[in-house]
């Protein structure tokens, strides 16, 4: 018998009351969109001028510019995808509404092995879905799966790199406050390598929508030691840089 959870009570109906693609028109933007985590590199790269603005994002947070980057003759749509699954989820339901069908994200999360190093690459292939949007997206299930073509593009630009990275399972969670040992330790003996926020409602978004996405994230803050430590990871500036290229050449390539 299923649990009277509201959260489980999933309804398949295609059509919401608000229809992304009934309420948002298509832009002439690029179908590669990089989604990146880092408001740093965004605004030192639109200073710069490699990033023209063409349209904006809105929540109650106020703006969210929407670029365009030329790349090695490609164009491709790069905007801040929202943090935490809610969010986020909208923004890409209004990003593939204004026509992007291919998304490659990047950005950080905590690390739940005490030995995987600050700045050590991570591919997520699946996605412990222990949030609450996607459960509006897809079926009640453990675990949901990025997009192949997209682990299949990411993992070729980093062997050709020759960036030392590992593939694996993501925990994503609501809560950053409640991550509580007893669960930190049950995710990682499931085998998740580390813990966020988005991945699971992005996976799932994707799923029902039919679009392409993989993320590229760094190990940040260590959950995994007896003591929290935060290991500056915000100040990782030349990660971050290089992790957003990384996710730009693997976008480009789907």
């Amino acid at each position: 018998m299923t649990p009277n959870v509201p959260i489980l009570e999933f309804d398949p109906t295609p059509e919401a009351i608000i229809e992304p693609s009934q309420v948002i028109k298509p832009l002439d933007i690029p179908q590669r969109c990089v989604l990146c985590f880092f408001p740093d590199i965004l605004q030192a790269h639109h200073e710069a001028g490699h990033l023209r603005q063409v349209h904006r994002l809105y929540s109650e947070m106020g703006y969210n510019p929407v670029y365009i980057l030329e790349h090695e003759g490609q164009s491709l749509t790069v905007t801040h995808p929202g943090v935490g699954g809610p969010l986020a989820a909208a923004f890409l339901e209004e990003l593939i509404a204004f026509g992007c069908r291919q998304f490659i994200a990047c950005g950080s999360c905590g690390v739940l092995n005490m030995d995987m190093a600050l700045g050590q690459v991570v591919v997520p292939a699946t996605a412990v879905r222990d949030e609450g949007t996607s459960y509006h997206y897809l079926p009640p299930g453990r675990e949901v799966a990025a997009s192949p073509a997209a682990i299949v593009a990411i993992n070729k630009v980093l062997n050709h790199h020759h960036i030392p990275h590992v593939t694996g399972k993501t925990w994503t969670t609501d809560a950053i406050y409640r991550e509580t040992r007893a669960k930190m330790e049950q995710r990682r003996a499931e085998g998740c390598l580390t813990v966020e926020m988005e991945a699971a409602t992005f996976f799932a978004v994707a799923q029902f929508r039919g679009v392409t996405f993989g993320q590229l994230l760094y190990g940040g803050d260590n959950l995994g030691g007896d003591k929290w430590d935060e290991r500056d990871y915000l100040a990782q500036g030349s990660t971050r840089e290089k992790l957003f290229w990384l996710a730009v050449e693997a976008c480009a390539t789907l």
